[in-house]
């Protein structure tokens, strides 16, 4: 069953057009990744989905059933740019949002002392929101857009502001949130720092959609043969090896005459051919497939459309 099932959504702004006809399927309980870079049409398809604003074509249905007002009810929305009122004591604010959800004062309280006592942040009840960090901030944010258990999760750059410790925080909470049943969007220009916990993703730019799908298939689809080595011995030899067969993308050697290098092979070769040619000459410290990145996706993908389609670029 599909979270979201939208279908040729067209939005247009004067003489601006943010979305062109994009289709997009989002599976009921998985993490999706809207991805791509500011601008893209990311923000104007959520702002849809939250109905802050209406498509000019296209129709979109949320768990089976077309989008309405009552559709605001499943949905937990963290926009990219947050607003908490300043001179508010963190769990007053708190408590006044997750009422606005329909949580009694009661039950509010119950869940919000079981989150901040979960993320380490029980000491932040009394201090006032003009106290802390943004990070700390957002951290406030992400449990009043989560604290209603909303069957969808619309997370909109929801790394940002935080250290890396903190985010791996908020990743965990996301993937157990979607083990609990729920369903995430999450969308970002930041590809890396959402790819590894994304089921599935779509590309936007220039407000179309790229390509879509599961991330690992995605992945996959792009691989083109190439592997990253780590070796010791003489660096002439094992150029001349490759010499014929094989294409030296880069490389380099340190101190230690560790020589680090990346290589792709032919179609029609393998990886079996490669180490065969090398392993006379040198000693192999390691050695594995190099998958593209998310972000090395999109760049390939982008580049293959504006070549198919100029008057687009």
């Amino acid at each position: 069953m599909s979270a979201i099932f939208a279908e040729n959504i067209t939005k247009k702004y004067a003489s601006h057009t943010a979305l062109e006809n994009v289709s997009l399927e989002v599976p009921e309980g998985s993490i999706y990744g809207l991805l791509g870079p500011n601008g893209a049409g990311k923000t104007s398809f959520i702002r849809i989905i939250n109905q802050i604003t209406a498509p000019d074509a296209g129709s979109i249905r949320l768990f089976n059933k077309p989008l309405n007002a009552d559709s605001v009810e499943l949905i937990g929305y963290l926009p990219e740019e947050r607003g908490l009122y300043k001179k508010m004591k963190v769990g007053e604010q708190a408590l006044y949002l997750a009422r606005l959800k329909g949580l009694s004062k009661s039950e509010a309280k119950k869940k919000l002392q079981e989150w901040f006592e979960r993320l380490e942040i029980d000491g932040w009840w009394n201090k006032k929101v003009e106290e802390l960090s943004k990070g700390m901030a957002q951290k406030i944010q992400f449990v009043t857009t989560v604290l209603h258990e909303p069957k969808l999760l619309i997370l909109d750059e929801p790394f940002s502001g935080f250290d890396p410790i903190n985010i791996e925080i908020i990743k965990n909470e996301i993937l157990r949130l979607r083990d609990e049943g729920a369903t995430v969007i999450l969308s970002s220009h930041n590809m890396a720092s959402v790819e590894q916990i994304c089921d599935h993703m779509a590309l936007i730019h220039k407000s179309h959609k790229v390509l879509d799908g599961k991330v690992q298939a995605v992945r996959e689809q792009f691989r083109n043969n190439t592997y990253y080595l780590e070796f010791t011995g003489n660096q002439i030899a094992f150029a001349n090896a490759l010499w014929t067969n094989f294409k030296l993308i880069d490389s380099a050697t340190d101190s230690d005459k560790i020589t680090r290098c990346t290589v792709q092979i032919p179609e029609d070769s393998s990886l079996n051919a490669l180490l065969n040619a090398i392993l006379p000459e040198v000693q192999i410290r390691q050695v594995h497939e190099v998958i593209p990145s998310v972000h090395d996706i999109f760049i390939q993908a982008v580049s293959e459309k504006e070549t198919e389609n100029p008057l687009e670029a």
